[in-house]
């Protein structure tokens, strides 16, 4: 792949949505460059013309002259350009291709919109909605649940089939790459002072920290974390004064 023009990925590598695309690139070795893009700037022009819907992250390949935006769809266009050795994914056809396929929709349709919402309701929304906060914070933990009981492999809400190391049993896919970004900063944001992810979601703590030992994304997740962390400090703060208020 070192003939490969750099694919452009807009909006950075945080939070999670563009980082779900860096942790791909990485996983695959292909060249790419990152182009920060404002929140103001996402709602107009140029930016506006590659994503109609200003959100980030977009993606421009000027090796195949492609603008591709929803960052579902980016990795799955990633897949099917350039994993051809089914690396991180799985050949056309096969029972595993489809149930891959599964677990990316589910990220796409509960797992992120489920968390996006706490953190709007947390961090953003201009009135406290105590319903609103509740309603998703205990979505996310049972978002948790279904990753726990499917990496568990219980016969209550898994398959029956004993633990795996990754949602798709001991190879590292796509379908961990865009499941974990949403997962690695819960402890901090979410379940502090509120329950021990380590005792309630075991399994899929241990495969957070599998993920992040990976080597070849060791680079990506050390800068995630650099430019994450005023987020972080931000939220926690925001969480303890809410908690406090609550008192």
């Amino acid at each position: 792949m070192s003939t490969l023009k750099p694919l452009k990925l807009y909006g950075g590598i945080f939070p999670a949505n563009p980082l779900k695309v860096a942790l791909v690139f990485e996983e695959l070795g292909l060249p790419y460059e990152t182009e920060e893009v404002s929140m103001e700037e996402r709602k107009k022009p140029p930016f506006t013309n590659i994503n109609p819907n200003g959100r980030t992250p977009a993606l421009y390949d000027p090796n195949t002259d492609l603008y591709i935006w929803e960052s579902g769809a980016i990795v799955s266009y990633l897949v099917d350009k350039y994993d051809k050795d089914h690396k991180i994914s799985f050949p056309h056809d096969t029972n595993e291709y489809y149930t891959a396929n599964q677990w990316l929709h589910f990220q796409m349709s509960g797992q992120g919109p489920y968390y996006g919402q706490y953190f709007w309701f947390i961090n953003y929304h201009p009135e406290k909605v105590p319903s609103a906060i509740d309603r998703y914070y205990n979505e996310i933990n049972r978002v948790v649940g279904v990753l726990e009981k499917w990496l568990a492999g219980s016969e209550d809400g898994g398959d029956g089939k004993g633990p795996r190391n990754y949602i798709m049993g001991d190879k590292c896919t796509y379908t961990d790459l865009v499941l974990f970004p949403w997962q690695i900063f819960l402890p901090r944001i979410v379940w502090k002072g509120k329950l021990n992810p380590e005792t309630e979601f075991p399994n899929v703590m241990a495969w957070v920290k599998r993920i992040e030992a990976r080597p070849s994304l060791e680079r990506v997740l050390a800068e995630v974390n650099t430019i994450a962390e005023p987020f972080l400090k931000a939220a926690e703060e925001k969480v303890a004064k809410a908690a406090e208020e609550e008192k």
